[in-house]
């Protein structure tokens, strides 16, 4: 025969049981960011290799995706490639054309040069486009004096609309040695000026640093609005206001709290691509491909840490 108490101890321990069960689906079911891995060309640059050769090196050295300069994309049109051939090239390698970088002075207070400017972005866009390339870096080129960054959100939004109209989304960057666009702060602010669901920053180890953003302020962001994290690190050796790009190190070979910023990337959620980006003299006298795979075993090696 059954007793309250012991009815009352079968309903308890159902409850916990239930409860237990649901905190552990909730757990599982927590949507963290999933990593893709990616080689950005500057990495390689001083071994000049070309862009079927970057394309080449970051395919064997087991990437997910690239970044390409479109700089280095016009170099090879302008050598009587086309764009056809540059498209099966992409294909054929099995990366993702994750990202472009380029400098269109699109947020410029000048008229006729911010004209100018989205123009370049548009031609710019069409491009990636016809080469499955879904974003380009939008940076604050050509930006000469004090920035308004209530102008600058405007102008945000309206470079926006160019990405929904050419199928390539800007992605706001921001520089940490730039006198006027190089903290996180900036970055966010021109975001939440653009009031657009479609606006995503740039992020970058290095920048971050040099800026004096701190890490901290990864932990507030929506994993929609980061796509891209250019991975890289720094050197304590060095003054952060006199650190420069050719002062970057592979990550986790530096100062830079690598393993939490991942953490806090992983738990803000989205998909993201982790590109490395260096401009280290030192590396660019090794082999490109050895580079490249180092680079590439050491973010790995990061992530399955966290």
């Amino acid at each position: 025969m059954i007793t309250r108490r012991n009815a009352i101890k079968s309903i308890s321990l159902g409850a916990g049981l239930f409860l237990t069960s649901s905190a552990a689906k909730g757990q599982v079911s927590k949507k963290e960011s999933q990593f893709s891995f990616c080689l950005n060309t500057s990495t390689i640059m001083g071994q000049n290799p070309g862009l079927l050769g970057y394309l080449e090196i970051a395919a064997k050295a087991g990437y997910d995706g690239v970044e390409l300069w479109i700089r280095d994309i016009q170099a090879f049109l302008e050598a009587g490639n086309s764009m056809a051939s540059l498209r099966k090239h992409l294909n054929d390698s099995g990366l993702k054309f994750e990202n472009a970088i380029g400098f269109a002075p699109w947020m410029v207070d000048d008229d006729q040069k911010r004209k100018a400017g989205f123009e370049q972005m548009e031609k710019e866009m069409d491009m990636l486009a016809e080469l499955g390339c879904k974003r380009v870096a939008a940076p604050a080129a050509g930006v000469t004096g004090h920035l308004d960054l209530f102008k600058a959100g405007e102008r945000y939004r309206e470079l926006l609309n160019l990405g929904r109209k050419t199928g390539v989304m800007p992605q706001l960057e921001f520089w940490g040695a730039f006198p006027y666009f190089n903290h996180l702060g900036q970055v966010l602010m021109v975001a939440a000026v653009a009031n657009d669901p479609e606006a995503r920053v740039l992020p970058d180890v290095y920048h971050l640093y040099r800026g004096g953003s701190g890490y901290d302020g990864l932990k507030m962001l929506n994993g929609n609005l980061i796509e891209v994290f250019h991975m890289n690190d720094f050197i304590d050796t060095i003054p952060r206001e006199k650190q420069e790009d050719k002062d970057r190190v592979y990550p986790g070979d530096g100062a830079a709290p690598i393993k939490q910023i991942l953490t806090d990337l992983k738990d803000m959620g989205g998909e993201k691509v982790l590109s490395l980006e260096l401009f280290n003299q030192d590396y660019w006298k090794q082999d490109a491909l050895q580079v490249a795979r180092l680079g590439l075993t050491k973010m790995k090696k990061l992530v399955a840490e966290i």
